[in-house]
């Protein structure tokens, strides 16, 4: 009798345990999903090997391709850094958003920061915010220096490590960054991010002054895995800016020792800006497996702490690679892949970008999309995840339906770029058309050049000759930008 009794309790303790485990289990599913992006700095289309790159290892971040979803044709807001970040938080394209140029602020080693961002700004962080997500940036901001309207935690932001100032991201041995609104110490001296070389070009003693202890992106890592771990009861955007590869050419020596079959080049000693470095084209590629071993960390992190599978992960760049200056050799790593142009430019190579959307379960692992979106989509489509309503005036569509690959996806009829530097610049994007018009502020009458992507992918052949009506149709949606609140960003619409 005592014997039946047990084996009754042990039974029912054994249903209450497992409604419990089962009841945890539902409440971990219905949690709403995570959200992370991985933003890298100036890394080019074909700088990871998923996207073609035969001598910079990347194999975290091709692994996330395999198990993800990557796109072929994804731009950034920009061909620079600020207008591209602005993008990608307000869900406009240029034409339409605040900051369409990177515009400094105060004297250059005063690092007072870019163009702020106005008070109250709809962004994605303050929509995340309002509907109780946590959210974090952590790397580099752009949008607004120390005591402007700008800063991140009051652009929805709960938490903020990292560099306000584009400019002191030139260095990534910093002697300080931001937390919150306080200067965090990171015991590094102070570096000038612009400088010749003082010493023997031969002699690798020269190069130690231009390093420190404390690497701001492994700072980064360290900060995004806390707030990973604590956040892991709750949802949670987080927006991880690194500043990899971003010249200067600056990597600890745990990473640069993997491409010893790179040192025989020649030093670079400041010539062309940014810092000396002894070997220019090993530093670079062992820039970008600094950002690739920091990608794969959070990707542990999240498989760790069993998030993986309820966290929307991408990984992409603000804009292309640089051209060669500081020491970077485009060409060399074929960095834009056989993209025309690079960094500062609304030719493909400016503009397109790597965009690898992953989540274990939802978007199913190895598939290839082609269609074209750009940065101020991704606003919509995490609000579709997250169920939250998208505003209905932004440029961006929501790209669910591709990443869950539903029948007959949202497609933009129209993208569009404008950038004021280099005597102004415009770039539109229609199906298989590209068209690009430049000087347009010092010639307003300047004509479109046009490039059939589906068959000259590198625009080589201009053909707006040929199609007078594709012309026609990119003016008139041209036309529709809006003037700018700067003059200096402004031109005659054509």
């Amino acid at each position: 009798m005592r014997k039946s009794l047990n084996l009754i309790i042990v039974f029912i303790l054994y249903i209450t345990l497992s409604g419990n485990s089962a009841g945890q289990v539902r409440k971990k599913e219905n949690k709403r999903p995570n959200f992370i992006i991985i933003l890298a700095d100036d890394l080019g289309y074909g700088e990871t090997g998923c996207y073609g790159q035969m001598i910079i290892r990347t194999p975290n971040i091709d692994r996330m391709s395999e198990r993800g979803m990557r796109f072929t044709d994804f731009y950034a807001g920009s061909p620079v850094c600020a207008p591209s970040r602005c993008c990608l938080l307000t869900g406009l394209n240029t034409g339409h958003s605040q900051v369409r140029d990177n515009l400094e602020i105060g004297k250059w080693e005063d690092y007072s920061g870019q163009m702020p961002l106005e008070n109250g700004s709809f962004t994605l962080a303050r929509m995340m915010k309002q509907s109780g997500y946590h959210t974090a940036c952590i790397g580099k901001w752009g949008l607004g220096g120390p005591g402007s309207t700008g800063i991140p935690l009051e652009q929805g932001f709960d938490f903020f490590f990292g560099y306000l100032c584009q400019r002191q991201a030139h260095n990534h041995y910093p002697s300080y960054l931001w937390h919150n609104n306080d200067k965090f110490l990171t015991g590094n001296p102070e570096i000038n991010p612009h400088q010749k070389l003082d010493g023997d070009p031969m002699d690798p003693a020269s190069y130690n002054k231009y390093q420190g202890t404390s690497f701001a992106d492994d700072l980064f890592t360290g900060e995004a895995l806390r707030f990973i771990r604590s956040n892991k009861d709750s949802c949670f955007f987080l927006l991880l800016s690194y500043t990899l590869p971003h010249l200067a050419l600056q990597v600890p020596g745990s990473y640069l020792s993997a491409y010893a079959d790179l040192m025989n080049d020649k030093p670079y000693t400041g010539q062309m800006g940014y810092l000396p470095v002894l070997h220019p084209h090993a530093t670079y590629a062992a820039m970008i497996s600094a950002l690739d071993d920091a990608t794969g960390k959070i990707l542990d992190a999240l498989a760790e702490n069993q998030l993986d599978s309820n966290t929307f992960v991408i990984f992409t760049s603000d804009n292309g690679a640089a051209f060669s200056l500081g020491g970077a050799d485009p060409d060399f790593f074929s960095s834009n892949g056989k993209l025309r142009g690079g960094k500062g430019s609304l030719y493909e190579g400016g503009i397109r970008v790597p965009f690898i959307a992953l989540w274990p379960g939802r978007v199913r692992a190895g598939l290839v999309c082609q269609s074209p979106y750009a940065f101020w989509d991704i606003l919509p489509t995490l609000a579709e995840f997250a169920h939250i309503e998208a505003p209905g005036d932004i440029d961006g569509i929501s790209f669910v339906p591709a990443l869950l690959r539903m029948k007959n996806p949202p497609s933009h009829e129209f993208l569009y770029w404008e950038f004021a530097s280099s005597g102004g610049m415009q770039a539109l994007r229609s199906g298989q058309w590209k068209a690009i018009r430049r000087n347009v502020i010092k010639d307003p009458l300047r004509k479109f050049e046009l490039y059939d992507l589906q068959t000259d992918p590198h625009e080589s052949f201009n053909v707006a000759d040929q199609h007078p009506e594709v012309i026609l149709k990119m003016k008139k949606y041209a036309r529709t930008r809006l003037p700018s609140s700067r003059q200096e960003w402004n031109f005659v619409r054509n």
